[in-house]
C-alpha cells in the first residue's frame, strides 16, 4: 500500500490499470486464455481497443514469442484501436523495445465505433481485448418523475446570465437511448397487469423519482465490433461496482479529482470540469444481452414464434481471482505471508468472455 500511494504521488493520477500494477503477470493470464480457446491453426489475429500504454500488448506479445508454437507467433497480428494519438505513439515505444513485435503490432489512431474507419467487415475469427475501456464510455442520463411515468432524456443547459447548468428533461428520441431503454426491459413492455397496477398505486401514494445511467456509448461499441468483426471473441474486464458512490441512479459513476496524492470524490456529476476522472461500474447481465443484443440473436429470439433461436453466442462471467486462478499464475502476484493483492484486492473487477458458438467444439 505505501508503494502504491507513493506511485499515486509520483503520477498523479487517479487509478492504475491491474495489467500496469501486476505486469507481466496480469497479460499473461488473459494470453493464456487466448490461447487455449482460439483456433490456432489458423493466424491468431488480436485487436486491443484502449491499449493505455501499451504493457497490455507487449507483454501479450511477450507471452506469446515464449510459451506458443513458434507459427503462432511468427504470424499473428496485434491491432491496436487509440483514439489518443500521445497513447498511440508511447504504445509504439512499449512494445517497440522488443524489435521483433513491431513487424506483427501496429496501432490505428481512430474511434473504435466510427464504423467507417474498419473498413470492410473481417470474416475471419480474431480476438478483441477491452481493458478498464467501458468505464471511461460515454453514458446517457435517463430520469422518470415517478415508478409508471415514462422515461425521459436528461439534457444539460446553460441557465441564462449564469455560469451554472442545469437539467432539462425531454421525451426519449435517443436512438441509442432507446435501444438501452428497450434491451433492459425499462420499457415495462412484459409486465402483468396485476404489477402494472400495483405499481401505478404505489406511484399514487409515495411518489418516487427515478434516475439511471445508461450505457449508450458501450452499446455504439459493440454494434460496430459485431458489424465489422462478425467472427470476433470478447474478453473484456472492468469494475462490477464503485464504493462510494454517491450519485443517484442506477449505473452512477464515481467522479473523483487527483490532488496532492489524496483523491476527492464529487457528490455531483456536474462538478467534472474537465479535471475530474468519471469511472462507471459494469452491469455484466446487461454488458451480456447488449452482446447478444448486437449479435441479432435476442431480435431473433423477439421476432421467432416457432423454435426458439440457438444464441450465436457462449458468455462467461468470472471475477478476477477466478479468472487469475484459471488462466494465470496467482504464485507470482503473492507474498511470503500467503497475501495476493492480485486476488484479495480486485474483488470489485470482472472479467467477461464472449465467443462465437461455431467455435466452440
Amino acid at each position: 500500500m505505501r508503494h502504491l500511494k507513493n506511485l499515486y504521488k509520483q503520477h498523479d493520477i487517479a487509478w492504475f490499470t491491474p495489467v500496469e500494477l501486476f505486469k507481466p503477470w496480469y497479460a499473461y493470464g488473459i494470453a493464456e486464455a487466448i490461447m487455449r480457446t482460439a483456433n490456432l491453426s489458423i493466424p491468431l489475429k488480436i485487436f486491443e481497443i484502449g491499449g493505455g500504454s501499451g504493457t497490455c500488448a507487449k507483454c501479450i506479445l511477450d507471452y506469446m514469442m515464449l510459451n506458443a508454437p513458434d507459427k503462432v507467433y511468427n504470424n499473428m497480428t496485434y491491432t491496436s484501436i487509440e483514439i489518443s494519438p500521445s497513447l498511440a505513439e508511447r504504445q509504439l515505444e512499449t512494445v517497440g523495445e522488443v524489435q521483433s513485435h513491431l513487424s506483427r503490432y501496429k496501432v490505428e489512431c481512430r474511434d473504435a465505433t466510427d464504423r467507417t474507419g474498419w473498413g470492410p467487415v473481417d470474416p475471419q475469427p480474431c480476438w478483441v481485448i477491452m481493458l478498464e475501456v467501458l468505464d471511461n464510455l460515454p453514458h446517457d442520463l435517463v430520469y422518470s418523475p415517478n415508478q409508471v411515468s415514462p422515461w425521459m432524456e436528461v439534457w444539460l443547459e446553460k441557465v441564462q446570465d449564469s455560469l451554472q447548468i442545469s437539467e432539462v428533461y425531454k421525451p426519449l428520441q435517443d436512438p441509442l437511448i432507446a435501444q438501452c431503454v428497450k434491451i433492459i426491459g425499462m420499457d415495462n413492455g412484459g409486465q402483468s397487469r396485476l404489477i402494472a397496477a400495483s405499481r401505478h398505486i404505489l406511484s399514487k401514494v409515495f411518489p418516487k423519482p427515478r434516475r439511471a445511467w445508461m450505457p449508450t456509448g458501450c452499446l455504439k461499441l459493440l454494434e460496430a465490433l459485431h458489424w465489422a468483426l462478425p467472427k470476433m471473441s470478447l474478453i473484456a474486464s472492468d469494475f462490477s461496482y464503485l464504493p462510494d458512490v454517491s450519485i443517484p441512479g442506477d449505473r452512477a459513476p464515481l467522479v473523483s479529482s487527483k490532488r496532492d496524492g489524496c483523491t476527492v470524490d464529487h457528490n455531483n456529476y456536474l462538478d467534472a470540469k474537465g479535471d475530474a476522472d468519471i469511472f462507471f461500474p459494469t452491469d455484466f447481465w446487461l454488458l451480456e444481452r447488449i452482446d447478444h443484443h448486437c449479435s441479432g440473436w435476442l431480435n431473433e429470439q423477439t421476432e421467432s414464434k416457432s423454435l426458439k433461436p440457438v444464441k450465436k453466442r457462449r458468455t462467461l462471467t468470472l471475477d478476477t481471482a477466478a479468472f487469475m486462478e484459471e488462466f494465470g499464475l496467482p504464485t507470482k502476484t503473492r507474498t511470503k505471508d500467503g497475501y495476493n493483492p492480485l486476488l484479495d484486492d480486485f474483488r470489485n473487477t470482472k472479467f467477461y468472455i464472449s465467443v462465437p458458438t461455431h467455435n466452440i467444439t
